[in-house]
């Protein structure tokens, strides 16, 4: 097997570049800066993070299916008294489209 010219694999370049970018930027972590580093790692969640935890509390109280809604639909359909907004539904879909 005969290997020519100094170009290291395309994986191997990706790397090499990559270690380059980061020392120019000063990121490259050494063996002692990576350990320091998960030492001193925090995790901070923002104030909204309780907000939303709150907010999901209360929607989880509403049930899933409103039968009222549903019963009073079912009953004006079987009494022949539930009409339809085709108007309505059209509107809603061109707005939906126009998007």
């Amino acid at each position: 097997m005969k290997i020519e010219g100094t170009k290291p694999p395309e994986s191997q370049e990706i790397t090499l570049r990559t270690q380059r970018l980061g020392r120019q930027e000063g990121t490259a972590p050494s063996p002692e800066g990576q350990s320091q580093a998960s030492k001193t790692d925090q995790v901070q969640i923002s104030g909204m993070a309780g907000e939303i935890s709150q907010l999901k509390e209360i929607i989880q109280q509403f049930p899933e299916i409103r039968t009222d809604k549903v019963e009073a639909l079912k009953k004006s359909i079987q009494e022949g008294t539930y009409k339809i907004d085709s108007f309505g539904i059209a509107g809603k879909i061109l707005e939906e489209i126009s998007k």
